[in-house]
């Protein structure tokens, strides 16, 4: 079983569940849906106590997934879970739809460590990407 995480942010929901469900028609397992957390965040009724359950299970589903998926541009969460993947040595892949990351004005040191893969181009590239290539399987 191939299980993944998509890392990134609230303004890119749309990007988010289109890698996530085309991974999931071939097979790989969603290690968390933080997506399902929008309606809350829009409607601004999150508590403490809820951002604390979200982070857990965050935190959990990186640690859980065989490949972590980041896709730019993403907030301090997506950067914590790019942290813990890297931390764990997990398979990370890096999406931006330009080189942006490459721009030394806005780049983040951690970007361009060795074991982190970039792909720049349409989330179809980041999908060929993923699965053209097999996936260790990480242990919990």
């Amino acid at each position: 079983m191939k299980r993944f995480y998509v890392a990134s942010s609230f303004r890119n929901i749309v990007n988010v569940r289109y890698v996530a469900q085309n991974l999931e028609s071939k097979g790989y397992v969603n290690t968390y849906d933080w997506t399902q957390n929008a309606s809350a965040h829009d409607a601004g009724t999150v508590t403490l106590g809820d951002l604390r359950s979200i982070g857990q299970q965050e935190r959990d589903a990186v640690l859980g997934a065989d490949v972590v998926v980041i896709l730019l541009p993403g907030g301090k969460g997506t950067h914590v879970e790019l942290g813990i993947a890297i931390g764990q040595g997990r398979r990370t892949i890096l999406h931006s739809p330009d080189e942006v990351i490459n721009n030394l004005e806005s780049t983040s040191t951690f970007y361009h460590l060795p074991e982190l893969e970039k792909c720049h181009g349409t989330l179809d590239d980041l999908l060929a990407m993923i699965v053209g290539r097999d996936v260790t399987v990480a242990t919990v």
